[in-house]
């Protein structure tokens, strides 16, 4: 079976699911870590220090410097094979109408982490590309 013909059949039955949490990124150190780990997302170790992403009220309420606003889309597809472009078709969908997506691979899911303000347009793309594939 050809590789557009797999992935076409997975962005059929692709269901996301926008989270309702509000996120923010957040520089710490690794004190702060130790205190907000069981808080944290995700945690990114980079050169120049540590990079956590945080529910936005945590972040406000412990006064901790944010940069962005996200909403997370959990991407549910029927199969857990990988198949090669599958997540760059889905973030292309996104990218042609303008929404900047950072994907995050996990065990049984990907994740889109996108700008609150993009979150509801992101949310009718994603579901368009499994209508439009079902009708077509």
């Amino acid at each position: 079976m050809n590789a557009q013909v797999k992935i076409d059949q997975l962005l059929q039955r692709l269901s996301p699911i926008l989270n309702r949490e509000h996120l923010v990124m957040c520089q710490l150190n690794e004190e702060q870590l130790r205190e907000f780990l069981g808080d944290c997302l995700c945690i990114f170790r980079e050169r120049e220090g540590l990079c956590a992403l945080l529910p936005r009220q945590i972040a406000a309420r412990e006064h901790l410097a944010t940069l962005g606003d996200f909403r997370q889309i959990t991407l549910h597809f029927s199969s857990c094979l990988q198949v090669p472009g599958l997540i760059a078709s889905v973030v292309r969908e996104l990218a042609d109408a303008g929404i900047q997506a950072n994907v995050v691979s996990a065990h049984h899911h990907e994740h889109l982490l996108v700008s609150e303000g993009d979150s509801s347009h992101a949310m009718q793309i994603l579901n368009g590309i499994s209508n439009r594939l079902q009708y077509s």
